[in-house]
């Protein structure tokens, strides 16, 4: 009844509103197409596909008038790229919603996302390039009854591709803002926030008697007083258990960050940490992978853009897992003895994250298999992540721009990628990238890059050393062209299996005019793993062309 009801908003409101004013409102829309097609490559273990064109589409459309906004978004999997869940199959629309705002409040019905804090405790969000969307569907309130206090609750299901997660999800946020309430002359800005979220889905085994509701809450404060800026947040869950058939871990669950920034002209300092133990906090108790989310664990590790830099990317341990990152980074002005006449970018970052001291909490049916980690503990423990690296920007004339960067990371692939492989990797990458601009709107951009393995018998090769180099030509606003290969030197892997040398040839081209954007390419994908946020997903290897429209208005 709600879909349809929402149907009938979204292209009724419109034509009234025609007939009675002048403010007829506004539509906007946008589109989205990614194909490709799938070729069998025995040299790069490209398996062969049943069918060999597949394809993913989305179109988003909304209509606002005043203060009422309805939308719809309609999807198309037929079938779904390879990289994707084969859950997500078929036509149909999994999001809509209506919305209206009034003297404060603000009421959605029907679809939504939202998020509370940092997401500890609750991020409803969609990443399309990870095949992640576990938007809500229900009611959600907004409110500022005064100046300086926001209230907002919710209560839904979440989305599971075309159907619904079973728990009933309830959440409500509350946020302080210390400056508008109490403290008007301060030279500061203080804002508390708290949290709660709750689950109930039915208890239905037969053996264990398993909590129909779970709750977590969260307190977070954020402090900004000239240059500096403070972030942390607390969140607790209680007992929820999970683990398929066993449902053996009754231990409480709990998370905590923190992050404190430096900025001025020239110069910016970030230092964070996190500590999670058992925080997998989800709608469903008996879901894994990327399934009806709750709980979000912000990365605490550099985001790497190049392609070789981030083929080893981390993935959050929500089980557990205790993190560091530093960061600084400098400008040296402008006709100084490193600045040059341009003056150049320089960034130095280090990121380490580890396990847990024994691991993370166990709380079983058995009371001599109860463990409670050590707060912080960096020494003696697991290493799951290392990373430092650093690089430079610096425009060296009117026409040329180069960026260096160098990472040198530890990889621990069996917690990471759930491998057996029983040694880390040690990488090291180097990028040099140069852009120059051979007259107005014509620009070539060249990318060399290099990434090696440690060989020694305290780590394991991997996939050995690889190179790649990658030449882009764009005419400005419209064109541009892209060929690349990476390149593999072979290597032997830890069965004593050798691999032969090999290539992955690609090239691309695109045109854009004004919001119309179109992409096409062929080439090889290597097999790995992609990653955003700390969210990843596992890419097969593949062969064949692809195709990308986007469009808006």
């Amino acid at each position: 009844m709600l879909k349809r009801l929402l149907f009938l908003l979204l292209f009724i409101i419109p034509f009234v509103s025609f007939g009675q004013e002048q403010d007829w409102g506004e539509v906007h829309a946008d589109f989205n197409l990614n194909a490709q097609t799938y070729t069998e490559d025995p040299s790069i273990n490209a398996a062969k596909v049943d069918e060999f064109f597949l394809m993913n589409g989305y179109s988003n459309i909304r209509f606002t008038k005043g203060n009422f906004t309805t939308g719809i978004r309609y999807e198309s999997y037929l079938n779904a790229l390879q990289d994707f869940d084969s859950r997500h199959n078929g036509n149909g629309i999994p999001y809509r919603f209506a919305q209206y705002t009034i003297n404060g409040l603000d009421v959605t019905v029907g679809n939504f996302y939202e998020q509370f804090g940092n997401g500890l405790i609750f991020r409803s969000y969609e990443e399309k390039d990870l095949g992640v969307d576990n938007a809500m569907d229900g009611i959600r309130l907004k409110y500022r009854p005064i100046q300086g206090l926001t209230l907002k609750g919710f209560v839904g299901k979440q989305r599971f591709f075309f159907e619904h997660g079973p728990g009933i999800i309830r959440g409500i946020d509350t946020e302080l803002n210390m400056n508008d309430l109490l403290f008007k002359n301060w030279n500061a800005s203080i804002i508390h926030g708290l949290s709660f979220v709750s689950r109930f889905q039915e208890d239905l085994n037969p053996i264990y008697n398993l909590p129909e509701n779970v709750g977590a809450f969260a307190f977070r404060t954020t402090i900004n007083k000239g240059k500096f800026s403070f972030n942390s947040e607390l969140a607790h869950k209680i007992n929820d258990p999970k683990g398929g058939i066993s449902y053996n871990n009754y231990a409480p669950g709990n998370a905590a960050i923190a992050n404190l920034t430096y900025s001025q002209k020239g110069l910016g300092i970030i230092v964070e940490a996190h500590r999670i133990d058992n925080f997998d906090f989800r709608s469903d108790r008996s879901a894994n992978g990327k399934e009806l989310t709750l709980s979000f664990i912000p990365t605490i590790t550099k985001q790497h853009t190049y392609t070789l830099a981030a083929f080893y990317p981390f993935a959050t341990q929500s089980m557990g897992e205790f993190g560091l990152q530093g960061e600084v980074n400098y400008t040296f002005k402008k006709k100084s003895t490193i600045g040059g006449k341009s003056g150049t970018q320089l960034y130095l970052n280090y990121a380490r994250v580890n396990a847990l001291n024994g691991g993370h909490s166990v709380l079983t049916t058995e009371p001599s298999e109860t463990h409670t980690p050590i707060l912080i503990s960096i020494k003696g423990e697991d290493l799951y992540f290392r990373d430092f690296n650093f690089g430079f920007k610096k425009k060296i004339n009117r026409k040329v721009k180069v960026i260096v960067n160098y990472v040198d990371l530890i990889y621990n692939k069996d917690v990471i990628q759930g491998k057996n492989y029983g040694k880390n990797i040690h990488a090291r990458i180097a990028v040099l990238d140069i852009n120059y601009k051979i007259k107005p709107k014509h620009t070539v951009r060249t990318e060399l890059q290099y990434l090696s393995t440690n060989k020694s018998d305290n780590y394991d090769v991997d996939q050995g050393d690889w190179a790649m180099a990658m030449l882009e030509y764009t005419v400005s606003p419209h064109w541009f062209f892209a060929i690349a290969d990476q390149y593999n030197f072979g290597y032997t892997d830890h069965d004593g299996i050798q691999h032969d040398p090999l290539h992955y040839f690609n090239v691309n081209c695109g045109y854009t005019k004004g919001a119309n954007r179109f992409a096409i390419g062929y080439g090889k994908k290597r097999e790995g793993v992609f990653c955003v946020g700390g969210i990843c997903k596992n890419v097969p290897s593949s062969n064949g062309f692809t195709l990308s429209i986007t469009s808006s208005f």
